[in-house]
């Protein structure tokens, strides 16, 4: 999988010093779907806006295609799509009409087939000729997604497109993003909502105080970062932690009759069977044993509060 989109110590410095990214280096692999997760003014708007020409970076070089983005602005423009966090569309067209617009700016032929299809797609066909502001707040999130694709573009910018927008729409659009995806559209998605980049994402960068802290696949990352938690179900109330037990990450459950013990599920010593054999030693026996893995969400919080 070759790579669509390249950011080489990307720089971005608002009058009054602000430091809104910071040596940013990220390559973008063609037909992913690549989850940016962040906090509130992490930076992550103001990446998807360089990249779309909305910002002009203080330092550092964009490649789309293999092409600077600057002495080709056109081409990557053309082959861009944004869709905002805000609904910025003219509430009195159609969607229709707006898609058609947009594509019209673009320098893109007229294609009714093609808008159509675009709006069947995103569920909007039977809509097609109301105006657009007498729509529910998802039809208009989806509009929004049909404007940016009516140029068809190769890589698509998707900032917060679930925003607001209820649970059962929410696993709608997922299912329409990974359509977009199975027909080559590479995209880049941010979102405040964890178990969406846990679904969706190929592979995750994760982006504080303008820094890209880490980048990987979801699966890798859950496994590296990732720990386990072992709860012991105990036959016998436990009234304290036996001294030989000290040694391990132990929590006991307030009517002491659960025992938690975290670990790290790639080291080669878990310590697992030291701490049954303790446990067993200390006179107590188990009635049941599950474990839980670490979930993308308590390892986004523990990064982000680490740096």
């Amino acid at each position: 999988m070759n790579t669509i989109l390249t950011l080489n110590n990307l720089n971005k410095t608002y009058e009054g010093g602000f430091e809104a990214l910071k040596d940013i280096n990220l390559e973008i692999r063609r037909g992913e779907i690549f989850a940016l997760l962040g906090p509130n003014g992490a930076g992550k708007t103001t990446l998807i806006n360089s990249v779309c020409g909305l910002v002009m970076p203080t330092s550092g070089q964009i490649l789309f295609d293999g092409k600077d983005i600057v002495a080709d602005y056109r081409y990557a423009r053309e082959r861009i799509g944004l869709v905002p966090q805000e609904l910025c569309t003219d509430s009195f067209e159609s969607p229709w009409h707006t898609l058609h617009f947009s594509r019209g700016l673009f320098g893109k032929q007229r294609d009714g087939a093609y808008v159509e299809q675009v709006l069947r797609n995103l569920s909007l066909w039977d809509k097609r000729n109301n105006m657009i502001r007498t729509l529910s707040g998802g039809m208009k999130r989806r509009v929004m997604i049909g404007k940016a694709l009516a140029h068809e573009p190769k890589l698509l910018f998707l900032d917060e497109p679930t925003a607001g927008v209820d649970v059962e729409l929410r696993k709608g659009m997922w299912e329409q993003v990974r359509a977009l995806q199975r027909t080559g559209v590479t995209i880049i998605l941010t979102t405040h909502y964890i178990d969406e980049a846990e679904q969706m994402a190929d592979r995750i960068g994760i982006i504080n105080n303008g820094e890209l802290i880490l980048v990987d696949r979801k699966e890798d990352l859950i496994a590296k970062l990732g720990r386990k938690e072992m709860t012991l179900d105990l036959q016998e109330p436990l009234a304290e932690v036996p001294a030989s037990l000290k040694g391990f990450e132990l929590s006991l459950s307030e009517d002491r009759r659960r025992l938690s013990y975290s670990f790290d599920s790639a080291a080669e010593d878990n310590g697992i069977a030291r701490l049954l054999s303790g446990l067993h030693k200390a006179g107590y026996e188990c009635r049941d044993i599950h474990t839980k893995q670490s979930s993308l969400e308590e390892i986004f919080i523990s990064l982000v509060k680490k740096k």
